[in-house]
């Protein structure tokens, strides 16, 4: 079955259409969307088969899978991660929403997420109006991937029909959010409550 092609407002995403993508969701559906970065594959936290899903399309094991988690706040990230240092809160707070991946000590949620012993998990609150309704209505964070592998260098596709001619048989839904950026977020590791930047993407950190 071919996946939906859905085009959303960037600015003002209509209600009908975030609620029809929260659906896809809870069914247990796999999305291509925008960011404030890269298009993005996502599902919901959720659903583990689709999140097992999620790994069989990036070709790897879910407990080898690097995923992130995208939230619609600070608040709603307390459940996944542990307590952090002041000097962390403050970065978290001054770069969010924004185009970043923050890794932070994962709570023991998240192992029995991923079938695996991880201990960190990323978290990004993208500045992008679509991909935050999608989680408010969602009510629970989507996991999410890049849609390239992480060694393959290559330009991201950042034209969202063309991520539909090539994944339209492996999604059930390609948002259509406007042309995305070919940057990938910056990922900061915040695990050992000094900030390293671990990849230098379109975000510039502000301490």
């Amino acid at each position: 079955m071919a996946a939906e092609f859905l085009t959303i407002h960037p600015e003002t995403p209509e209600y009908r259409k975030i609620q029809e993508v929260v659906a896809t969701l809870n069914k247990g559906g796999i999305i291509a969307y925008p960011t404030d970065s890269v298009y993005n594959f996502g599902c919901s936290l959720d659903n583990k088969r689709a999140i097992e899903k999620l790994a069989k399309l990036k070709g790897i094991k879910l407990k080898k899978a690097n995923f992130s988690l995208v939230c619609a706040d600070l608040k709603s990230i307390d459940e996944y991660t542990t307590p952090f240092s002041r000097s962390v809160f403050k970065a978290l707070n001054k770069n969010l929403p924004g185009p970043f991946t923050f890794i932070l000590n994962a709570s023991n949620q998240i192992p029995k997420l991923f079938d695996s012993n991880k201990k960190e998990i990323g978290i990004r609150i993208p500045d992008n109006e679509i991909c935050l309704e999608i989680v408010r209505h969602l009510g629970v964070p989507m996991v999410t991937t890049s849609i390239h592998h992480e060694d393959e260098i290559v330009e991201y596709i950042t034209d969202p029909e063309q991520i539909f001619e090539k994944f339209e048989h492996q999604l059930d839904l390609v948002i259509d959010g406007g042309i995305g950026n070919n940057e990938p977020s910056t990922v900061v590791d915040c695990t050992q409550d000094e900030l390293d930047i671990v990849r230098q993407g379109i975000g510039e950190l502000e301490y």
